[in-house]
């Protein structure tokens, strides 16, 4: 299993909202989940010198390099220029506080599973959404446009750890431009 999520990672992609920008306020600056991390910082660092096809789970090398990933990513940098940006960001929701009146808190992640599967995303890649009022209709893993100002300050959550936080002032569905 270990082995298989580690070959996995590679191939998510995050979500990319480029080729399919709705219309938003001129206020809030369209971002890729790319800008969260800074430039020097490589996530996949420490896999570079791995061949995962020939590791099985129980191989020392790919425990080692699990431990590797989870120090490294635990301690992912964050862009500090973002904090206080107003910003708008496409990803996928991650609930955290749920109920019949809707969704009021959630992670928002860049790629479909993160979060679920392990290990999760970095915290330079999680961002940690509250709402005032709670929204229906959304549930796990739905795709969305959520625009605030970002804040550059940790949490820590039963479902992963995030590098950024966000009031938002809103939250749609991810719509495809014809």
């Amino acid at each position: 299993m270990l082995v298989t999520v580690l070959a996995w990672l590679p191939a998510c992609e995050p979500l990319t909202s480029e080729a399919h920008a709705q219309t938003k306020p001129a206020r809030f600056e369209k971002i890729e989940w790319d800008a969260l991390m800074p430039k020097s910082w490589d996530p996949m660092g420490d896999l570079k010198a791995l061949d995962l096809n020939k590791l099985s789970d129980a191989d020392p090398r790919a425990i080692e390099a699990l431990e590797k990933i989870r120090a490294s990513w635990a301690n992912a940098p964050v862009v500090p220029e973002l904090d206080g940006k107003p910003v708008r960001i496409a990803g996928y929701i991650v609930p955290l506080e749920q109920s019949k009146q809707g969704v009021k808190e959630f992670l928002l992640v860049p790629y479909f599973g993160a979060c679920i599967h392990v290990p999760p995303p970095p915290p330079n890649q999680v961002i940690h959404v509250t709402l005032d009022k709670p929204k229906k209709h959304f549930q796990t893993m739905d795709t969305v446009w959520v625009q605030g100002t970002l804040k550059v300050q940790a949490s820590a959550t039963g479902m992963g750890d995030a590098g950024y936080r966000m009031q938002s002032d809103s939250v749609t569905p991810y719509k495809l431009q014809p």
